[in-house]
């Protein structure tokens, strides 16, 4: 899986292109915790590449969902493939996760502008 962060006002917002499951959920993981670390709590992750998820991946997208809330952080997912969006349906996530169709909408409905810049 490649990761790459970009800052959009408070929100940080992380792409995630490739497969979510095992072998990089401890990345992820990683690298939210060292946001959340540098006080960077508003994550929005766009799945616009994912291309498959499994229960290690949904997992993983469940522990930052907690870590995000324990500091106090906002987090949204957006740009859900298809195949991404029918598992959060089957599995009932879209009623615990904020979704949106694309960045701009997530930012703004948490009333922010998308002002990307480079990490």
């Amino acid at each position: 899986m490649q990761i790459t962060v970009k800052s959009a006002q408070v929100f940080q917002v992380f792409h995630l292109k490739g497969r979510l499951d095992h072998t990089c959920s401890p990345e992820l993981k990683s690298i939210v915790k060292e946001h959340l670390n540098e006080g960077k709590v508003n994550i929005l992750l766009n799945l616009a590449q994912v291309d498959f998820i499994d229960s290690s991946g949904l997992g993983t997208l469940i522990s930052t969902l907690k870590e995000v809330r324990r500091a106090n952080g906002k987090i949204a997912l957006c740009n859900l493939s298809p195949y991404v969006q029918e598992i959060f349906e089957i599995t009932q996530l879209t009623h615990i996760f904020d979704i949106f169709p694309g960045e701009n909408e997530a930012l703004a409905a948490f009333g922010h502008r998308k002002t990307a810049a480079t990490n």
